[in-house]
């Protein structure tokens, strides 16, 4: 339960319908539905490695509903690595289009972990998932 409370005078309804206009949308979302935000993906330069730079990601799902989103895409550029990545777990399927987990649901903590070596870090980021 949400309270706000005002003083006589010292709010305007302005103000308080820009609150109420950003709270209620967030009041509506069901505790149990994922978003792109609860799609964590990061990653770091391995530096135990050497020759070609290695790099590790983790795709992470941090939302709390049993309903896990499936068939997530990252922006990924041109990915490629030597050694080749596991497809299962992660696969370019286009320019700026790589699969996770093989299309299949990613679970509340599950963690998609890959390496790739290449000279340069990709940039990836969330594209596109289907949530329930």
């Amino acid at each position: 339960m949400i309270f706000i409370a005002i003083e006589a005078g010292n709010v305007s309804l302005n103000v308080v319908d820009s609150i109420l206009a950003e709270l209620i949308p967030r009041l509506w979302t069901l505790p149990d539905s994922c978003t792109s935000k609860d799609i964590s993906i990061s990653q770091g330069r391995d530096s135990s490695s050497s020759g070609i730079p290695q790099y590790v990601v983790q795709i992470v799902n941090t939302c709390m509903s049993d309903c896990a989103p499936s068939n997530i895409h990252v922006f990924c550029g041109w990915f490629a690595s030597a050694p080749l990545v596991n497809p299962k777990a992660f696969r370019r399927l286009n320019y700026d289009d790589c699969l996770v987990n093989d299309g299949k649901p990613l679970r509340h903590g599950e963690i998609i972990r890959f390496q790739y070596a290449n000279s340069f870090m990709y940039p990836l980021r969330f594209k596109s998932a289907k949530f329930c």
